[in-house]
């Protein structure tokens, strides 16, 4: 605003000239003025108005958008989430070696309250108790009475469990749908499976991810939406472990024993064709862990990986093929066995008297202690812990399975002559029996060193030899004269010409020592001998043979008959046919008329 002086010189000076008063003048020009000032003064405050106005018009019709949006969408509890973060809950499938399905994610309901909203809390609540008997009414009653807005009733729910809900009636239930974890076949390869929870949750979707065996192992892929459609493909014969378990139900229950397990591998692969422990859970109502008393008398252990144990005799066939490998001994050089065998205050026994002197295969067939301990000290200390290093005996077997990395094999604090001389026999290092597949495989292979694997493979995997064909041969040999004339006579199945040693251990007790009543029996098996595709261990818990006159516990009355019922139900589902053993001519000598 450009001012106007009040008393200006020229109209002064023509108004005197006049005869007029000059102070008319200053006096018109202070009106204009105060005029002016008023109407600036109106403008300002009236742009001032507008601004303000536009503002609370702009703020309410926010807070009134977002009542509306409020008002119109599905309520759930607040949760700490990364902005934008939103849940994924696709899962890729899991499915056998032939394509068979294992897990899947099937789209499901889950059931919460509105208790605002609730017309008669006492009747859902009651009605709600009816449907899912697991749920207290009287609890139910006092959520929905309370100041809670928002309750989580059931995590998913049936499709007739969701419609009984619905006939209830009441608005105050309401349904979120989302996806949870299917196991079709149940208890079948539970422990392979492991089984899934829910992560992230939200009303309308759940975050899926896996808690225990090859769900957790692979779960950054099975929730890879990279993944696509693509299932993960497992080594496991859905058929064979079928067959595998009920065989080994079975046994267990013939042989009162605690527990069992069997490892079926593939001898040339590593491929775990079946893999049983018991006893079992389903994996789609997965138990509690434990948290009181013995983890191992948890149907959720898997002996197979976890359960570490003196396997026993089962052993001895490293030791000889060893020997036999470094131009000790050969399969009929005679060995000491007169026993006790002494080292220190230590004495060695056999099971029974052998007699004196024993062929390295008569030790192998008839299981002497001291004969297998005479074979150690002639290997030596550092020797004998390098083989079993090499065989993979010594660390986690790394088999894709969570749990594998829990079962690390116990060594002695000090290895010792004799603990070379325990363990060349099986006792003093406790493995598992994923640990003994793979060393039997390495014998049945030819000598090479195999990596147990979950994954189905394309072909035979390289690895390190330990031993030369002929020593595999050797020991393949010796294998076989278990079965026919040796510890394992139970283990002959016709046609399919079985390989293997038996192994009893007594079972440790929890503050120290050994029990006199419990042992561990286990058998190794390959089979055909001649031949051989396939390595199965079964491993009893505290079997014991009650059939006869007296209790059996030694593994070749529980353990051997067990494996050999699996053997004939599994090899001919493995596309294996019958066949006649070839005949060695070894000890023929050809003449001429």
């Amino acid at each position: 605003m450009i001012r106007t002086p009040l008393r200006p010189l020229a109209r002064i000076l023509e108004a005197r000239a006049k005869g007029e008063n000059p102070d008319v003048i200053e006096r018109e020009n202070i009106r204009i003025r105060h005029e002016q000032m008023r109407d600036y003064a109106r403008q300002r405050a009236e742009g001032r108005l507008l601004v303000l106005g536009l503002f609370f018009v702009i703020a309410f019709s926010v807070v009134g958008l977002r009542m509306g949006l409020l008002a119109t969408s599905e309520p759930t509890e607040p949760r700490a989430e990364a902005p934008g973060a939103a849940i994924h809950a696709g899962r890729a499938d899991i499915v056998d070696r032939q394509g068979r399905l294992l897990a899947t994610n099937f789209e499901t309901h889950a059931l919460y309250a509105q208790p605002p909203q609730m017309v008669d809390p006492a009747q859902a609540a009651r009605g709600l108790a009816l449907i899912f008997p697991d749920l207290n009414e009287e609890k139910l009653v006092k959520d929905f009475t309370g100041k809670r807005k928002f309750i989580w009733i059931k995590r998913k729910i049936s499709p007739e469990q969701m419609q009984a809900v619905h006939d209830i009636g009441d608005p105050g239930l309401l349904f979120g749908t989302r996806d949870m974890r299917l196991y079709p076949n149940g208890r079948l390869a539970a422990h392979v499976l492991g089984g899934a929870s829910y992560g992230r949750e939200g009303v309308h979707a759940a975050e899926v991810i896996g808690v225990a065996g090859v769900e957790k192992y692979f779960d950054d892929h099975l929730r890879d939406p990279a993944s696509g459609t693509q299932p993960l493909e497992l080594s496991l014969d859905l058929t064979v472990q079928a067959a595998a378990e009920r065989v080994l139900a079975g046994g267990m229950a013939l042989m009162n024993a605690k527990g069992a397990t069997s490892v079926l591998m593939d001898a040339h692969t590593g491929e775990v064709i079946s893999v049983a422990s018991l006893p079992s859970f389903d994996p789609n109502n997965r138990p509690r862990p434990a948290t009181t008393g013995d983890q191992s008398d948890s149907p959720l252990f898997n002996r197979s990986v976890q359960g570490v144990y003196e396997l026993g005799s089962t052993f001895k066939i490293f030791t000889a093929a060893q020997a036999m490998e470094l131009g000790l001994v050969t399969p009929d050089t005679v060995i000491d066995t007169k026993g006790p065998l002494r080292w220190g205050k230590h004495r060695i026994r056999d099971f029974r008297n052998y007699g004196d002197e024993m062929t390295v295969t008569k030790i192998i067939e008839k299981s002497s202690n001291i004969g297998t301990a005479r074979l150690a000290q002639q290997i030596g200390v550092p020797r004998h812990r390098a083989f079993l290093d090499s065989l993979g005996m010594l660390d986690a077997t790394g088999f894709e399975l969570v749990e594998a990395a829990t079962g690390k094999p116990l060594l002695p604090k000090n290895w010792s002559e004799i603990s070379t001389m325990t363990i060349s026999y099986g006792h003093g290092l406790s493995t598992s029996p994923m640990h003994l597949a793979a060393g039997y495989a390495a014998i049945a292979n030819g000598g090479i060193t195999v990596q147990p694997t979950i994954l189905k493979q394309d072909g035979p995997r390289s690895g390190t030899r330990v031993m030369s064909e002929d020593t595999a041969k050797a020991a393949r040999r010796m294998l076989r004269r278990v079965v026919t004339d040796g510890t394992a006579s139970f283990g002959d199945v016709a046609g399919y010409a079985v390989g293997g040693k038996t192994g009893t251990a007594d079972k440790p007790r929890r503050q120290g020592g050994y029990y006199d009543d419990k042992v561990i029996a286990t058998f190794a098996a390959i089979f055909p001998a001649h031949d051989p595709k396939y390595v199965l261990i079964v491993t009893l818990d505290e079997p014991v043979d009650t059939i006869g006159d007296k209790p059996r516990r030694t593994a070749g009355w529980t353990a051997v008959p067990v494996a050999a019922e699996m053997i004939k139900r599994v090899a001919p589902l493995l596309g294996l046919r019958p066949t006649v053993e070839p005949i060695e001519l070894t000890d023929v000598k050809l003449t001429r008329n």
